[in-house]
C-alpha cells in the first residue's frame, strides 16, 4: 500500500530556482523522498511511447539547469524503435541531437520503484526553438491558437485498460488473470461490476493510491466491457497539456503497479477478439475571457458554438482517424455493437455516436468525443480535436442533425474502415499539416506506413491453420 502523500514537483518552479540554487528543489524533493537514487527521465514519442534513459541521481541534476541532449530522431521511430528514415530525421539531418527539458509538473515519484523517480521532458532545436516532431509541442502550438482567440479549453481524458495475466495461454495469447483471492480466471463482462472491482480491490487500491502520490487527478474507477477490464476517468482541468501529461503518467503507473501484483495491464486497442476495445474519451468544453462556458446555452441543447465545433470534428474525422487509431490492431476496435463508434454522427447522451453531448446540467454543458482507442497518443489526440473543432467554430461548419437511436445502423457515412485507407486520408488532407505542423505530419506518416509494411510481410498461425493443408 502506498502513503497519501504529495509526491510532484513543478519543474517550472524548478528552473525559477535552479537560477539561484540549482539543488534547491531536488533537495525539497529527495527531504520527501530519501530513498530515491536514480531518475527515469523520457519524451514520449510519436506512438505514444516512452523513450529516454536512467540516470544516477548524480548525473540527472543537470537536467535542471542543462536539459539532457537526445537525438531527435527518437520522436520517429516506428513501434519497434526502428528509425523511420523517410521521416527525414536521420541521415537528412546527421541524426543530431536536441535538448529535452522538464514540463512543468513533470518530476514526480515512481510508486512501483521507491528508489526511482520519473521526470518527463519536451524537446527543443539546437537554436531553442521548440522541436516540431516532439507531440507535445504539437498540442500546445494549437493551445496558442485558442489563447490568442481568448478561449481556455476545459477538457478531460478517460482510459480503458485491461488487466491481463502475466502467463499467456497455450497458443501464447494473453488471457484474463485469475481472481487474487482464488476462485478461477476472469472470463466474463462485468459492466459497472462492484464483485469485479471487489475482486481486483488490492491492485486498483494500489493504482489509486500511487496516482494521489503523484498528483495524477483520478477520480471514478468502474468496471467495464470485459473481463478484468477497467477505466479511470481524470478530473477537468483547464490545462490541456498538463490533461495529456497525466494521462501518460496514469498509464506508466497502471502497468507499474500491474507489475508489482503478478499482472500485465494493456492498453491495446482489441485485445481479446470478440470483447471489448480500450478507448479513450476525451471531454471538452472551452471558456471565454470571463470564464463563461460558451457552449452552454439556455437549454440541453447548447449554442451555436458547440454545434459548429461538432461540425468541425465531424469534417476532418476522416482525416484524424489515422491519429485516433494508430495501429493495425486499432481497426479491429470498429466493429458494430462494439462500443466503438463507426460513423461520422452526433446526438445527445448517445453512446453509440461518434461525438456525443452528455446529459450534464446546463453549466457543464460538453462534448464527449469517443473515437480514439486507448493506444492512441494523447497529445495528437487532444490537438486534431481542438484543431476541428476551433475550425468548425471559425467556419461555422454545420453538424446535420443529432442522431438518437442506433448510430451502427444508420446509413451515413462512416469512419475509414481500413489501416491503408485511414492513412491516405490523413495524407492528403491540408487540416492534418495545418494542425500538427507539416514535419511532425511527415515523421507520423513515415512511421506508420513501415509499421504497416513490416506487418503485411508476417506471415500469421491464423493462415497457416486455414490455407497451408487444403491450399
Amino acid at each position: 500500500m502506498f502513503p497519501l502523500v504529495s509526491g510532484a514537483v513543478s519543474c517550472q518552479s524548478f528552473n525559477m530556482c535552479a537560477k539561484k540554487a540549482p539543488d534547491t528543489a531536488l533537495a525539497a524533493f529527495l527531504d520527501r523522498h530519501p530513498k530515491v537514487d536514480a531518475v527515469e527521465a523520457f519524451v514520449t514519442d510519436i506512438n505514444g511511447t516512452q523513450r529516454g534513459k536512467l540516470l544516477p541521481l548524480k548525473t540527472a541534476r543537470k537536467i535542471f539547469t542543462e536539459g539532457l541532449r537526445m537525438p531527435r530522431s527518437v520522436f520517429a521511430v516506428d513501434i519497434w524503435g526502428e528509425d523511420a528514415l523517410a521521416a527525414g530525421l536521420v541521415s537528412e539531418t546527421g541524426d543530431n541531437d536536441g535538448t529535452a527539458r522538464p514540463v512543468p509538473d513533470g518530476l514526480r515519484v515512481q510508486p512501483w520503484s521507491k528508489k526511482t523517480a520519473q521526470v518527463m521532458l519536451t524537446m527543443f532545436n539546437p537554436d531553442g526553438r521548440a522541436f516540431g516532431v516532439d507531440p507535445r509541442q504539437a498540442l500546445s502550438r494549437v493551445l496558442g491558437q485558442y489563447k490568442r482567440k481568448g478561449l481556455t479549453p476545459v477538457v478531460a481524458v478517460e482510459l480503458e485498460f485491461y488487466l491481463t495475466d502475466k502467463q499467456r495461454d497455450d497458443a501464447g495469447c494473453p488471457q484474463p488473470p485469475r481472481f487474487p483471492a482464488g476462485g478461477g480466471r476472469a472470463k466474463k463482462a462485468q459492466i459497472l461490476g462492484m464483485a469485479e472491482v471487489a475482486a481486483f480491490r488490492d491492485v486498483l487500491d494500489d493504482i489509486r493510491r500511487a496516482c494521489a502520490l503523484e498528483d495524477i487527478p483520478a477520480d471514478t474507477l468502474i468496471s467495464e466491457n470485459g473481463p478484468a477490464q477497467f477505466e479511470v476517468n481524470l478530473l477537468h482541468t483547464e490545462d490541456a497539456l498538463r490533461a495529456c501529461d497525466d494521462a501518460i503518467f496514469l498509464k506508466r503507473t497502471i502497468k507499474g503497479i500491474a507489475q508489482k501484483h503478478g499482472m500485465e495491464a494493456t492498453f491495446m486497442a482489441k485485445p481479446y477478439a470478440g470483447l471489448s476495445g480500450n478507448g479513450m474519451h476525451v471531454h471538452f468544453s472551452l471558456l471565454d475571457k470571463n470564464g463563461k462556458n460558451i457552449f452552454a446555452g439556455k437549454d440541453k441543447k447548447g449554442t451555436a458554438a458547440l454545434r459548429h465545433a461538432i461540425g468541425g470534428l465531424l469534417r476532418h474525422m476522416p482525416a484524424s482517424t489515422a491519429v485516433f487509431a494508430p495501429h493495425f490492431n486499432s481497426y479491429r476496435r470498429f466493429a458494430k455493437g462494439s462500443h466503438a463508434p463507426v460513423t461520422l454522427t452526433w446526438g445527445y447522451d448517445n453512446r453509440s455516436v461518434a461525438v456525443r453531448v452528455p446529459d450534464s446540467s446546463i453549466a457543464a454543458t460538453r462534448i464527449e468525443h469517443r473515437v480514439a482507442g486507448a493506444d492512441a497518443n494523447p497529445y495528437l489526440v487532444m490537438a486534431l480535436l481542438l484543431a476541428a473543432g476551433l475550425d468548425g467554430m471559425e467556419k461555422k461548419t454545420p453538424p446535420g442533425k443529432p442522431l438518437s437511436g442506433n448510430a451502427y445502423a444508420a446509413k451515413v457515412q462512416t469512419l475509414p474502415v481500413t489501416w491503408g485507407e485511414a492513412l491516405d486520408f490523413f495524407e492528403g488532407a491540408g487540416f492534418t499539416k495545418k494542425a500538427l505542423g507539416r514535419d511532425l505530419h511527415r515523421a507520423f506518416l513515415a512511421c506508420k506506413r513501415q509499421e504497416m509494411d513490416v506487418l503485411a510481410e508476417q506471415v500469421t498461425s491464423a493462415e497457416y491453420d486455414a490455407y497451408f493443408r487444403d491450399a
